[in-house]
């Protein structure tokens, strides 16, 4: 009896510790990938920067679709246009889950972040109420507010050059809170925006570390008291609540005084009446539109500035064809966009170029097993839109890394329209993600990216700041920040202005502009300028 029972027990030993040898390793049938090691897979191999490069890497030795074995967890890269438009986009019905996030969404977030959300009626949900703030048809009742809040940033790059991206910044964050909250952001000084992008950097720390990545694959880990990353995301999650419940309830407060100016958070106001969703709901909700609006909108123009301090020869391309279209006399407007067809491939150069979800943001996830290929997916497998890789296929775009908006002389589709093209070699660029995960701003930032670059470009010219020598600072291209939403490290310029009438016209814009639009005190909107934002039904 004794002899049974060691046996059994044995046996049971032995099962145990090959079910646990057998973790980490590639499943035949998978998609290839590079060879991995019990338990890890292949964690170990994990950049802890510059992943895109590795990422591109793996794609040339393996293919367009490969598979990392991250300890329990599988992950599935796609790296050409076909795979995505046929995953992502024919078959988005089974991929638009998300993987399980437990530092990202469980504790940074409280299970709350839009952008994280498991594939369900809430995420559904808020997906259609997003959709009524940012469709092209409401995109178009915001012109009003970028207009305003682009002649600041003119104005601020006229009398504080040295600071573009503290102007571009409050510019992208300015028009976002006007959006979403019926209130603007005057000053970059101003200690809730400055909150937001610290937030932006702590989220992408805390999601980087070793740590996360390791408690996130391997879900034992977390009955095990907790660790610093574990704090920190908690109190993270506490202070980024508090910002966003605040400016919820701060909008709330407007909307029952009747001083809010109509925005997106009227709209989602009336739908909380009718369907009892939390203000906590509610506040990471808005909370998501103002960093999907804050952040990567800025970061692109911040690219773009940084593609024609490099390029001049697209600088002078691009200001010329504003001389043979606008003239000296007055700024572009959105009436221009189609006769400037160079500064809408400038616009679609930096989006491919300097990707701001260099990654695709966070991966989407399968909700059954499926095949492609003749590879298995597995059911809940993380699957990877491998923006960085594809934008820089040289198949798509020979000289990849050269910053050439003359590829895009032929293609004459908004980015919206081109992301829906059936026909993904035809894709003009993969930065905004895909299927039903696509980001839904597009219709907005591409107003706001068109009047920012074609009026720097009407209004300045930007070129090398130099050193105590009188040498040209040169910016590295290739070198970038790091996290979930990325743009280039920060790099000096030399802005000044094309013409002393050039510099009076922005310097009188902007004063006639705060003068008959603005309150004098708090510089917030006197009257409403966009039109029935909050009547769209839900």
């Amino acid at each position: 009896m004794a002899k049974l029972y060691i046996l059994g027990v044995v046996a049971l030993l032995a099962f145990g510790l090959f079910r646990l040898l057998s973790v980490g390793r590639r499943p035949k049938g998978y998609p290839p990938g590079p060879p991995t090691l019990p338990v890890i897979g292949n964690i170990h191999q994990m950049p802890t920067r510059d992943a895109h490069l590795q990422f591109q890497k793996w794609a040339q030795e393996y293919g367009p679709v490969y598979s990392l074995m991250l300890g329990t967890k599988t992950l599935v890269v796609l790296s050409s246009d076909e795979a995505v438009k046929e995953l992502l986009d024919r078959r988005s019905g089974i991929y638009s889950d998300r993987p399980e996030m437990y530092i990202g969404q469980d504790l940074c977030s409280g299970g709350l972040r839009m952008l994280m959300m498991k594939y369900g009626p809430t995420w559904r949900s808020t997906r259609k109420m997003v959709h009524a703030l940012l469709n092209v048809t409401t995109a178009k009742s915001y012109v009003p507010y970028q207009v305003l809040e682009n002649k600041q940033l003119l104005y601020g790059l006229l009398n504080e050059p040295g600071d573009f991206l503290k102007h571009i910044r409050r510019y992208s964050n300015a028009l976002t809170t006007t959006m979403v909250y019926g209130w603007r952001t005057p000053t970059y000084e101003d200690a809730k925006m400055k909150q937001l992008f610290d937030g932006f950097n702590e989220f992408a720390e805390i999601n980087q570390t070793g740590t996360a990545a390791l408690i996130d694959v391997f879900p034992l880990l977390r009955v095990l008291p907790d660790f610093p990353t574990q704090r920190r995301a908690r109190e993270m999650h506490r202070k980024e609540k508090a910002l966003y419940l605040g400016h919820w309830l701060r909008a709330k407060t407007a909307i029952a005084d009747g001083t809010i100016q109509d925005c997106f958070c009227v709209g989602m106001a009336e739908a909380q009446k009718r369907e009892g969703f939390s203000d906590d709901q509610a506040c990471y909700v808005s909370g998501t539109l103002l960093e999907a609006g804050s952040d990567t909108t800025s970061s692109t123009i911040y690219g773009f500035m940084l593609g024609i301090l490099l390029y001049p020869d697209v600088q002078r391309k691009a200001q010329a064809e504003i001389e043979s279209v606008v003239g000296p006399d007055r700024m572009p407007t959105m009436e221009d966009q189609s006769s400037l067809p160079y500064i809408q491939s400038c616009m679609k150069e930096t989006l491919r170029w300097m990707p701001t979800t260099i990654l695709g943001g966070v991966p989407h996830a399968t909700t059954q097993d499926d095949t492609y290929m003749g590879y298995l997916i597995p059911k809940g497998a993380g699957v990877m839109n491998n923006v960085w890789t594809i934008n820089n296929d040289p198949s798509r775009a020979p000289e990849p890394r050269r910053f050439d908006p003359s590829r895009y002389k032929d293609d004459h589709l908004g980015l919206y329209d081109s992301a829906s093209n059936p026909d993904g070699t035809k894709r003009d660029q993969f930065t905004f993600g895909s299927g039903r995960r696509i980001c839904q701003g597009m219709h907005v930032a591409e107003r706001s990216l068109f009047l920012a670059m074609s009026r720097i470009l009407w209004a300045f010219d930007v070129t090398f700041e130099r050193n105590g020598a009188g040498e040209p600072i040169i910016p590295d291209q290739e070198r970038f920040t790091q996290g979930f939403v990325c743009m280039p490290e920060e790099f000096p310029a030399r802005i000044t202005p094309r013409s002393s009438e050039r510099a009076r016209l922005v310097e009188r814009e902007w004063l006639k502009a705060e003068r008959e639009s603005l309150h004098p005190v708090n510089k917030q909107w006197l009257v409403t300028a966009a039109t029935s934002v909050s009547g769209k039904a839900y």
